[in-house]
């Protein structure tokens, strides 16, 4: 087919003028983070009396649970700082985007403040993940504290300053002894290995409640960084700049109140992107409300894990003491640590504060 030099002469100009339009305003251009974060980055430990930043970055809150926080952090013998906005209501959201980014990035940038801790998760910190300034949390590392929703600022922070944070309690949780002695062991005391074994509470749960108890599909010794966190935010991620890269990693899930098929659908979405079989292990947690919805047929929770958890080849486990649970203990992003499925154990191989 022939084209007239002025068709020609057209289409010359008009990819002449892509790059400019890519550049126009309103649209951003977003840069791809490496496969791997930048250098491992840990924060200073935390030191009683130190002060903490109550925030909420995902769902709004309410004075109960502000009250709860606010015992807690002073329990522990911190001061308390709270968010600016940590009281606003949009939707079912703590205040705007906007007014969310504010606080989270005001308590990173005071001098004052060692350690941000939100005070619950339920919805929304994704919607940030395209907006925080990743230059100043990197200018100022500290200790972020949370689970649930919080996945997505971890893995972020993560993937773009190679920041370490800590997968555990919010600070509206219910600190029973447990958690408490295994977050401040972290947190605040740092060795260069310390062991964390299994919450007794939870294994005399699985007499009544099945799912609480512990299994070793496949058992063994891994080692590796920690990566993971909430199931269907890691699901969430795959595909975004900001996914779980965890090739050689001990994958750690859990998830709350999700019926089998939802949990199907987002381990093989995890299997499809990235692939079960290059972890180093993987470490699911208690998964409390998992079972068959109202489905006349379901598999049940076990059922459905066995069929991403059988085919592998590496040590993986279901029940350990991670999730929406009162007992848990406390995971920094990142740190080398080790899996034992015969002792039950999992032992950080570094400090995870500096």
């Amino acid at each position: 087919m022939k084209i007239s030099r002025r068709a020609f002469a057209a289409w010359l100009a008009a990819c002449a003028v892509l790059p400019a339009a890519e550049a126009a305003p309103g649209r951003r251009a977003r840069k791809r983070p490496a496969s791997r974060p930048m250098k491992l980055m840990k924060p200073p430990r935390l030191r009683r009396g130190d002060t903490v930043g109550l925030i909420a970055p995902g769902g709004y809150t309410t004075e109960k649970s502000i009250a709860k926080a606010r015992v807690n952090i002073e329990s522990l013998g911190l001061k308390v700082r709270e968010g600016s906005y940590l009281r606003e209501v949009n939707g079912n959201y703590a205040g705007t985007v906007q007014q969310r980014l504010h606080d989270l990035h005001a308590m990173f940038a005071d001098p004052d403040v060692r350690m941000l801790w939100p005070i619950r998760g339920g919805s929304g910190c994704i919607s940030l993940l395209a907006h925080l300034d990743y230059a100043l949390i990197r200018k100022n590392p500290k200790i972020l504290l949370g689970y649930s929703d919080i996945t997505a600022l971890h893995l972020a922070i993560y993937k773009e300053t190679g920041l370490v944070t800590f997968h555990g309690p919010v600070a509206s949780s219910t600190l029973a002894d447990y958690p408490r002695e295994h977050m401040l062991a972290v947190l605040m005391d740092p060795q260069p290995a310390y062991t964390i074994p299994m919450a007794l509470e939870n294994s005399r749960r699985a007499v009544e409640e099945p799912h609480f108890a512990m299994r070793t599909v496949h058992g063994g010794s891994a080692t590796g960084p920690l990566m993971g966190g909430n199931l269907s935010l890691v699901s969430a991620l795959a595909g975004t700049p900001y996914a779980a890269d965890f090739r050689g990693a001990i994958l750690f899930l859990e998830e709350v109140n999700e019926a089998p098929y939802r949990i199907d659908r987002w381990m093989t979405q995890l299997d499809l992107s990235v692939g079960l079989d290059r972890a180093a292990a993987l470490m699911v947690g208690i998964c409390e409300g998992c079972g068959p919805e109202h489905e006349d047929i379901s598999l049940t929770l076990d059922q459905t894990l066995d069929i991403h958890l059988q085919p592998l080849s590496v040590p993986a486990v279901t029940g350990y003491s991670i999730g929406h649970i009162r007992h848990q203990f406390t995971i920094p992003m990142g740190v080398r640590a080790r899996l034992d499925t015969e002792r039950q154990t999992v032992t950080l191989l570094e400090p995870a504060v500096s």
